[in-house]
């Protein structure tokens, strides 16, 4: 086993680099790790090893040393960047690591460019580092041919995360935003800060979601139940839905707390945002600072609370009656069956006298919200169908499944990005589907045919519905005067009556039951008549262009016209060209790893492509350091006068990142004693000096209270005075040895039942 087999005197490199890699491959293969620099040592030339001092301290982490004082070497003397070996030294003081033991020498662990990437590409997807380790042990045939440690991957990703976090959580966000807006010319982000210039409230959404809000702005949720990272800050979304029916997030907020002046400082950033441009309906809770700030910034919409929240606090406000199918009823007619607020009236009154409720105080506040959450005080506002804020939550639940409560600011953006795009995906797939076929009609009609044209595939199906039911329609025709024709629609099994006007020279239909209105879509009754009119298409002013395939033709992104920002066409040029080797890369591979010919061609032509590579790079950043000392430009830096600290941390009035509980389900939680490891359990006996002190005081306490009773005893007995008694105490225990063990005994006893007092 001598170093010289490989490695002789006089052997010669050309830099420290190419020197550490032929000598590690060398250990690696022997079975033995190497460590490069400078030894340090003391005036005997010994060299220096860590002293370990005794501890008391137990939450030390327990550290082995690996060092041995072995006194195999190689040195190199240097001469003008030649390296040349000088001395070497081959005895051993340990034992040689086996080949199965190799893959963990520290020497050899390293965790190189290539496989960095793809670690963090999958973390970055929502994958486990350990699933991330684990595919890159299938890839390359075992753990032992990784080069690192599932350790080493941790250790990587949480320096990464560390340098991320550099500058604080504040201003590393800070920083992204900036870069982002670098970006993109349109990112929009707002923060605000405190008088000790700590960040409490801050909002931010990118090109894309501008032009999303300018397609489908028109009816908003707003949602404050997800809470999440450690400084316990409320994450607020804006959510429409888009042409496909689905989630879009049109921007993403983080608040201090829910004040009033919070949510008007983030209502008027939104708008701010948007070009000023109003939605007509937005849906949020019952919280009542967000709608007095609604009131404050918003001018046009109509606010409507949202019916679930409502619902499930009926089950909590009126549980007993809620229980009573008959009032269920009842309820449900005026939560949501009512067409106009005539109609909502009669119902409430009638439920209210039934079940003699005129003085309930839940329901009575109800009843004074009732505009903001009875369909009939709304069914002319624009809302696409949407009665609740579930839009949100189920977002939400997405966020929840992502991040934790220790999730740091940062992390959460990057996360609520990667979310952003992979809804902006689907819509995208289904964009494509849409084109790429038509939907099956269920009957040939004109105006189904129109339908499924112009309506994405989502949406034909609600219009293809309506249209199908039309058919159970029964019109009669109530007047016709000047073009004008009134007519009275009933369905079969029903006995509602919706009453419809239409003007036959410009083909204007409206129907009591609004749901063109409120939804954008056609309702039966309406069909019915175009239908008995004949008519073979659907009138232009009765196709909403928000349901519509093309409802973003013409609209660009800034990317698309912006050829400011090199930024992001470099990196999306190098996602291009790393997504090409990529293909042609596995290929090759696959097909050289069959014989060791084509596998050797492959290793020789690769080193050299290194090196040219390699050479082009250092190359490269040789020259772009010229250019930075030159530029006066500072992207992606902070100035130090604009340094944002981080938000304070508080507890606010909001629910935490867990799911809310009712009181039912509280009543029924039993009750639980939180330990700390400073506290002893229940039940258990408390040792050591604490416990001694205790039972000298029982035993000094028992012998007192025994005297005493003795005396008294004694005193009636023998009808003495307490004075005389203690001299006859002989006749209730005729020794000193009797009245110690009695003594004992009751300490004992009493000492054993105060152990559970103790142990709180």
């Amino acid at each position: 086993m001598e170093f010289e087999e490989d490695l002789k005197i006089g052997m010669v490199v050309y830099s420290d680099a190419e020197a550490f890699q032929v000598c590690n491959a060398y250990a690696l293969r022997k079975g033995f790790s190497l460590r490069k620099g400078h030894i340090r040592r003391d005036k005997s030339n010994n060299e220096g090893f860590p002293l370990f001092k005794d501890s008391c301290n137990d939450n030390m982490v327990d550290k082995q040393t690996t060092r041995t004082g072995c006194k195999a070497l190689i040195r190199f003397s240097v001469n003008q960047g030649v390296w040349k070996i000088s001395h070497v030294n081959s005895i051993h003081n340990h034992e040689l690591a086996k080949l199965e033991e190799r893959q963990f020498l520290r020497s050899g662990r390293k965790i190189h460019d290539a496989h960095a990437g793809v670690i963090s590409s999958m973390v970055d997807a929502g994958i486990k580092p350990s699933q991330s380790y684990c595919y890159l042990a299938e890839e390359v045939g075992g753990a032992e041919n990784v080069g690192f440690t599932k350790k080493d991957c941790q250790n990587f990703l949480y320096r990464k995360k560390f340098e991320t976090m550099e500058g604080g959580d504040a201003q590393s966000l800070f920083n992204h935003f900036k870069e982002r807006q670098a970006k993109d010319s349109k990112f929009f982000y707002s923060i605000q800060v405190d008088q000790l210039n700590r960040m409490t409230n801050f909002f931010w959404r990118d090109d894309r979601s501008r032009l999303d809000y300018d397609c489908f702005g028109d009816a908003l949720c707003f949602d404050t139940t997800f809470r999440t990272n450690k400084y316990n800050l409320i994450c607020a979304v804006f959510v429409g839905v888009n042409h496909h029916w689905k989630n879009v997030l049109l921007g993403c907020a983080f608040l201090l707390d829910e004040s009033t002046e919070s949510f008007v400082w983030l209502f008027k950033t939104f708008l701010e945002s948007m070009g000023n441009k109003q939605p007509k309906t937005i849906f949020t809770d019952e919280d009542q600072a967000m709608a007095n700030a609604i009131e404050q910034v918003f001018t046009g919409p109509r606010h409507r609370l949202c019916t679930w929240h409502i619902a499930h606090n009926a089950t909590k406000n009126i549980s007993s009656l809620y229980a009573n199918p008959e009032f269920r009823t009842h309820f449900n007619k005026v939560f949501g069956g009512c067409q106009s607020v005539p109609e909502f009236e009669v119902a409430w009154d009638s439920m209210t006298s039934k079940f003699n409720l005129q003085t309930h105080p839940w329901l009575n506040k109800l009843y004074n919200l009732r505009n903001k959450w009875c369909p009939a005080f709304s069914l002319d506002t624009f809302s696409a169908n949407m009665k609740s804020t579930q839009r949100v939550e189920s977002t939400n639940n997405v966020f929840h499944q992502m991040c934790t409560k220790t999730t740091n600011i940062i992390e959460f953006v990057l996360h609520y990005e990667k979310k952003l795009e992979d809804m902006r995906l689907i819509e995208l797939q289904e964009d494509f589907r849409c084109k790429q076929g038509m939907p099956r009609l269920k009957v040939i009609s004109g105006i189904l045919c129109h339908a499924a044209e112009v309506y994405t595939n989502k949406i034909f199906k609600f219009f293809e519905i309506e249209y199908m039911s039309c058919l159970t329609v029964r019109l009669r025709e109530v007047s016709n005067e000047e073009g004008v024709t009134i007519y009275e629609a009933t369905e079969e099994g029903h006995k509602r009556v919706n009453t419809i006007e239409f003007i036959s020279h410009t083909s204007m239909v409206s129907c009591s039951c609004k749901m063109y209105e409120a939804k954008g879509i056609l309702c039966r009754h309406a069909l019915r008549v175009f239908d008995s009119k004949y008519l073979t298409s659907i009138p232009t002013q009765y196709v909403l262009k928000r349901w519509t395939k093309t409802v973003k033709e013409g609209m660009l992104l800034s990317s698309d016209l912006d050829d400011s920002s090199p930024q992001g066409n470099l990196k999306s040029a190098q996602s291009l060209r790393l997504s090409q080797l990529m293909h042609k890369g596995n290929s090759l591979f696959s097909l050289a790893s069959m014989s060791d010919w084509g596998a050797h061609i492959v290793s020789e032509k690769l080193s050299e492509a290194m090196k040219l590579v390699e050479k082009d790079i250092k190359a490269k950043k040789a020259s772009d350091k010229v250019k930075k000392k030159n530029s006066l430009s500072t992207f992606g830096v902070q100035d130090d006068d604009q340094h944002i600290l981080d938000p304070p941390t508080v507890r606010a009035k909001g629910v935490t990142n867990k799911r809310l509980k009712s009181a039912l389900e509280k009543s029924k939680k039993v009750a639980k004693v939180r330990y700390t490891s400073k506290m002893s359990p229940p039940n258990t006996v408390v040792s050591g000096n604490t416990y001694s002190i205790w039972y000298f005081i029982l035993f000094i306490v028992n012998i007192l209270y025994y005297y005493v009773m003795n005396i008294c005893t004694l005193a009636k007995q023998h009808n003495q005075e307490y004075i005389n008694a203690p001299s006859n105490m002989t006749t209730l225990y005729p020794s000193f040895h009797d009245f110690y063990n009695q003594v004992c005994i009751e300490t004992y006893i009493w000492s054993y039942k105060s152990q559970f007092v103790l142990s709180f």
